[in-house]
């Protein structure tokens, strides 16, 4: 039996990790998708910590839908 995946909540902080999970891919294309701009993430100063909001990941999302190839 699958398992559902969590819903992704707009005003949550997620690692690049979580974001991984999130979305069922690897920590490497997280990192790529932030690197090449399809993905907005914050470092704050003084931290190594990436930083995702929910929203971010929802607009990303929202911004890539495919077309039907029929």
């Amino acid at each position: 039996m699958a398992r559902e995946k969590p819903a992704v909540e707009p005003n949550a902080i997620y690692s690049r990790e979580e974001t991984a999970h999130l979305l069922g891919v690897s920590l490497t294309t997280v990192k790529r998708l932030i690197a090449q701009g399809h993905l907005t993430a914050s470092r704050p100063h003084g931290m190594r910590r990436v930083l995702i909001r929910g929203s971010y990941i929802l607009k990303m999302l929202d911004q890539s839908v495919m077309e039907s190839q029929a």
